[in-house]
């Protein structure tokens, strides 16, 4: 690989060495880490911090959420759509390869590597600079991180980055050999995730740090996934080529054994970790980095160093801007002035939750949509999309106190202007083109109501709901914000409800479970919090009801893979899990290759409000991203060579 040994540009440099966990990291920007760097203990506090300020590039910016969503049966391409999001989503006759050249997975693979060698670095000088067990672990827990994602979205990658077998690299190789997945997993992952339990302590010592939970999280979720991996139910090629047998000789029963026992002794021992107590109390903003969130990327709206971009204009490196792919756009929405006959702008952008930058990038399935049942009673549809869109004209045109919405009649600031609709009422007239569409948008309109909406089977790729549970909350700015500025909202990586669908799901594959923890009762768990409401967060109505009991009534005994999916995907919709999940699961074709939403393919006219199904060329190849061309075009070896270390299909 090329200058493994380059550790990272701009990475931070300083850690506070205070135990107590309401410390916070300090970043102090270096330009350049050498490797005698990593022989003092700056160098080595500084490794540590900038492996913690790398989760920023891999979680939060938009191609993350493209590679983990578009092309699932969460998401599709939005009417602003680029190659990117055609690449991920396969749709049948609009784009249906996916090439080296631009391909959703590239930066993981160009993100991690050289954070790889600097947990190396810090593990090599441990003993060289007095290191504590607890510190080498936290270095030991972001290299299996790495290396599992990796393995996740290429399969198998080099363990030897130029200096041996996960050995710290000071040299300018630019060659480079894969290693196996089985390798990948037995000779860096479980060993250094094992550790990390074993060394990590109960609490964190700085704020968001890494912990004997988050460890166990980790060990768990990949004994699943090698386990779904030994099993091979979909009979799916890995690379590089090698047999599905485990090197220690134990069986897909035994892991997924392991991926229970270590789940459920995350949840029997949580240390400061929980669940909240209700689903909105996860997402809203201003309960970020609560008890629930396992690890996040970092960000604040008081320091650019801090924050890891711009607080200011548009920026995207290292922000988090996955939040505006999800929204649609509704600040294009112009109504006319009550009073004087003006058009304004009715919803302008704004650091609210429901609103920020949009890009229509992502539109949500019809079948997404549509998995989200019982809705007058399980809080998580509520608590995840922004339904209502209200009037905030009065920003730009102070002037203005009133417009005049459907049916001519009049809405107030802050009153609704759209509204996605949960259901099909058959009574709306939507407009056929600009010439009969008030707000240019191609919304609906029902008898007697003032706002505009859009039915439930009627979204298009123009139009839909966003996705409220990423959206900013908070800015460095006074009143709305600026309309082009990243979210400075952490961005949270592993929550702790996630323990209780990996133990379940391992259950659901044959592991025996303990009294009390079987799939039924560990969903049960998820489900009857989602049970409970402190909000009608869309309506912004207190809401004070418990429906706990009936949706554990309505519980299947047996619970199936199927089953689970879907009550995954209603808990943690449009997170960037979904690839990975039906990936790992080899249900990547079954859930996704038919997906429903209104109008024709391309750039899907706001006018199209009729539900037509598509299907996606989901190819068994595709279940590996490509590796970067950039990677294969510095790497010093023959086409012949580069060929075979491509994955197959690319």
């Amino acid at each position: 690989m090329k200058k493994f040994f380059s550790i990272m540009i701009g990475a931070a440099a300083t850690l506070l060495a205070g135990s107590s966990c309401s410390s916070l990291l300090e970043e102090d920007p270096h330009t350049l880490y050498v490797p005698s760097f990593f022989e003092t203990e700056a160098g080595v506090n500084g490794g540590l911090t900038s492996l913690y300020y790398h989760l920023r590039n891999l979680y939060g910016p938009a191609g993350a959420i493209n590679n983990g969503e578009t092309g699932t049966d969460e998401y599709t391409y939005g009417s602003e759509h680029d190659n990117d999001h055609m690449f991920t989503d396969l749709t049948t006759g609009v784009r249906t390869t996916m090439d080296a050249a631009s391909n959703p997975g590239g930066y993981v693979w160009t993100g991690t590597f050289s954070y790889i060698n600097t947990a190396s670095g810090i593990i090599e000088n441990a003993e060289k600079v007095g290191l504590s067990a607890s510190l080498i672990a936290e270095a030991r827990f972001f290299r299996a991180f790495d290396y599992f994602l990796l393995v996740q979205t290429f399969g198998g990658v080099p363990l030897d980055l130029g200096s041996g077998e996960l050995a710290f690299n000071t040299s300018t190789v630019r060659t480079s050999t894969r290693n196996t997945v089985p390798e990948v997993y037995t000779k860096a992952i479980f060993p250094d995730l094992i550790t990390a339990v074993n060394d990590l302590p109960e609490k964190p010592r700085v704020v968001g740090g890494v912990t004997k939970t988050v460890a166990r999280f980790y060990l768990a979720k990949a004994y699943l996934t090698y386990a779904w991996w030994l099993e091979n139910p979909g009979n799916i090629s890995t690379y590089p080529p090698c047999d599905r047998k485990d090197p220690d000789g134990k069986s897909a029963t035994q892991y997924f054994q392991l991926a229970y026992d270590t789940a459920v002794e995350a949840i029997n021992n949580p240390g400061p970790y929980g669940l909240q107590e209700t689903f909105y109390e996860v997402n809203a903003g201003q309960f970020d980095r609560n008890k629930e969130w396992l690890l996040w990327a970092d960000h604040t709206e008081t320091s650019k160093t801090y924050n890891g971009t711009a607080l200011s204009g548009f920026a995207n490196a290292g922000g988090n801007w996955a939040h505006w792919y999800t929204q649609w756009a509704y600040s294009n929405m112009k109504l006319k002035d009550a009073s004087t006959s003006n058009s304004v702008v009715v919803v302008t952008r704004g650091d609210s939750q429901f609103l920020g930058r949009p890009w229509t990038r992502m539109a949500p399935t019809h079948e997404a949509y549509e998995r989200f049942t019982d809705k007058d009673m399980d809080s998580r549809f509520d608590g995840t999309f922004s339904l209502v869109y209200r009037g905030n004209f009065q920003y730009l045109n102070p002037s203005v106190a009133a417009v005049i919405g459907a049916n001519g009649m009049t809405i107030n600031a802050g009153e609704p202007i759209v509204k996605f609709l949960t259901e099909d009422p058959g009574n709306i007239t939507y407009p056929t083109s600009g010439a009969n569409d008030d707000t240019g948008m191609g919304l609906g309109t029902m008898p007697g109501v003032p706002y505009y909406v859009v039915g439930y089977s009627d979204i298009n790729r123009f139009a839909y709901p966003g996705l409220w549970k990423i959206g900013p909350y908070r800015t460095n700015t006074s009143g709305y914000g600026e309309g082009n500025v990243p979210s400075t909202r952490p961005f949270c990586i592993a929550k702790f409800s996630e323990l209780y669908f990996i133990a379940a799901e391992a259950a659901v594959k044959g592991a025996s479970t303990k009294s009390g923890q079987s799939a039924y009762d560990l969903i049960n768990v998820i489900r009857a919090r989602a049970g409970k409401w402190i909000i009608k967060n869309n309506e912004q109505q207190e809401y004070n009801a418990d429906f706990s009991a009936e949706l554990v009534a309505k519980t299947p005994k047996t619970i199936t893979l199927d089953y689970l999916l879907d009550e995954k995907s209603r808990e943690f919709f449009g997170e960037g899990l979904r690839w990975y999940d039906l990936v790992r699961t080899q249900t990547w074709y079954d859930r996704a290759h038919e997906y429903s939403i209104s109008g024709t393919d391309g750039k899907t006219k706001a006018y199209e409000h009729t539900l037509m199904k598509f299907t996606r060329d989901i190819d068994d190849h595709f279940y590996l991203r490509p590796i970067p061309l950039s990677q294969l075009n510095n790497m010093e070896m023959t086409d012949e060579e580069k060929a075979a270390y491509q994955n197959p299909g690319y």
